[in-house]
């Protein structure tokens, strides 16, 4: 047992941290967009990394818990309450059988994760219980959550129910949060076919704004702003080459497409840069009508910038675990 939807919001998918090993057959990875968010979710409540949470995008479900479960809730900034009380983001929260609990809209950012202890319980496809909506595979019969469906959890929270009103298990300083903006500058390294660009339109990629477009979803960002040109002596199209999430292609029109999650698997279009995958998590809390900047960086600084986001998170993982040991009485 777990939770009953009564509202299930504008779009609530299940997702652990994808489906690996079945790109060559052309099947997509899916999983988190922001994977940050989704990791600190389950570390929170006591989770392995790969557990299924609730990625929740823009308007958050109305839920009624069908058991006691530690919970909690990080990404965008969704007012949430479980009955009349205001639950903390980026905190660990408990909720009591029969209690409600609410997920308003996302005030800041675009997508917040519902973790609880031991994971969401879903039908496993290819590996994964990430949902590919149009493959209908994983997730919850494959599908984003509607009114009357059940949710189920992994296994029983027996640590939820030891630790009575201690509901907390550890909180997220700020400091380690990635910097989430309404219009952020994001920083990407040159793309394969970057040489195809003349000088001015990559001073353009740089310097310029592009709008993320109402068209856009978890394949991919369609861009607005000043169309990018390519060298008039190259053919446009290409054969198809691998892309993954953080791709930036630009088709014929000159406007540029950022793959995301449920981005395919190979693209014919020049990729002109990617975005590091630190900041994956900051390109997926920007709502249609933000704008992004970009700035580039060497694959080294993109390196970096990763491992000491990953040593975040393992200090994090590290104080949380030893907050259960204490707390669980094992």
């Amino acid at each position: 047992m777990g939770f009953k939807v009564i509202k299930p919001g504008l779009l609530s998918t299940m997702q652990d941290e994808g489906r690996y090993g079945f790109r060559k057959y052309g099947v997509i990875a899916s999983g988190p967009m922001d994977l940050f968010a989704h990791r600190t979710a389950n570390i929170l409540v006591g989770n392995t990394a790969d557990a299924a949470v609730l990625e929740i995008t823009l308007q958050g479900p109305r839920m009624v818990a069908q058991t006691d479960m530690l919970l909690a809730l990080c990404g965008a900034e969704m007012e949430a309450c479980v009955e009349e009380r205001k639950v903390p983001l980026w905190r660990s929260f408990l909720i009591r059988k029969g209690e409600q609990l609410n997920i308003g809209y996302a005030a800041k950012g675009c997508r917040a994760y519902l973790a609880v202890h031991g994971g969401f319980a879903a039908k496993v496809s290819m590996g994964s219980k990430s949902t590919y909506l149009r493959a209908g595979i994983g997730g919850h019969e494959g599908r984003a959550l509607v009114a009357g469906d059940e949710l189920n959890v992994s296994r029983a929270s027996k640590i939820a129910l030891n630790i009575g009103s201690l509901s907390v298990s550890g909180a997220v300083s700020a400091y380690i949060c990635p910097n989430y903006e309404d219009n952020p500058v994001v920083n990407v390294v040159w793309g394969k076919e970057a040489e195809l660009f003349t000088e001015s339109a990559k001073r353009k990629f740089l310097s310029k704004s592009f709008m993320v477009t109402p068209q856009s979803d978890r394949m991919g960002y369609r861009l607005e702003g000043e169309p990018l040109a390519s060298n008039g002596d190259i053919a446009y199209e290409m054969i198809s080459e691998g892309v993954v999430q953080g791709t930036i292609q630009v088709p014929p029109g000159g406007q540029p497409i950022l793959l995301l999650s449920d981005c395919q698997t190979t693209g014919g279009y020049p990729r002109i840069a990617h975005v590091i995958t630190a900041h994956l998590p900051i390109i997926a809390q920007v709502k249609p009508g933000g704008k992004l900047r970009f700035r580039e960086v060497s694959l080294r600084e993109a390196q970096e910038q990763l491992l000491l986001q990953a040593m975040d998170l393992q200090l994090l993982e590290a104080g949380v675990l030893a907050w259960f040991k204490d707390h669980s009485g094992s």
